[in-house]
């Protein structure tokens, strides 16, 4: 599988360009994915960095939908590595919210969830043979408030 290669931003100021991790983004990657990746290589880069060694993001999703990506409050990071897919909500808003991330099997069956008060992400959520597999991603001040983030998704990964 051919991938595109963005290389990272240095989070410390002794590294060297050489040092620094590259981002694989999937050639299969929407347009809305390339230009997150890269507009924000560090974020990228971490969000792997969680999912582990060899992962490929395939869909990064600005939260809220609609929103101009300068003012968005979360995404959804989705990776792959063969059939194994690896989801992180990144929280945008720079203070400790309440998030909810969850990931199912097609049909609902085995599901991965994560969720509480987070500063920085929520995840990693893991589902194999990820094909068409539903997404839910919620964030708001606490878990009794209304979400200002409700992203419901039968295929963040496409189906077939």
């Amino acid at each position: 599988m051919a991938t595109t290669m963005v290389s990272a931003v240095a989070a410390a100021p002794y590294a060297i360009a050489s040092d620094a991790p590259e981002v694989r983004v999937s050639r299969y990657a929407d347009r809305t994915t390339a230009a997150v990746a890269q507009a924000d290589r560090q974020a990228v880069e971490a969000a792997a960095t969680v999912c582990g060694a060899g992962y490929t993001l395939r869909k990064a999703v600005p939260l809220p939908v609609g929103d101009h990506p300068d003012e968005r409050l979360g995404t959804l990071f989705a990776y792959e590595k063969g059939s194994n897919g690896c989801l992180i909500l990144d929280n945008n808003v720079g203070s400790k919210q309440y998030m909810y991330l969850k990931v199912c099997k097609v049909g609902g069956g085995s599901c991965d969830t994560d969720s509480g008060n987070f500063t920085d992400y929520a995840g990693p959520v893991r589902v194999s043979s990820f094909s068409c597999a539903p997404v839910t991603a919620k964030m708001a001040s606490t878990s009794s408030s209304t979400p200002y983030i409700n992203y419901k998704s039968e295929y963040v990964y496409p189906c077939g």
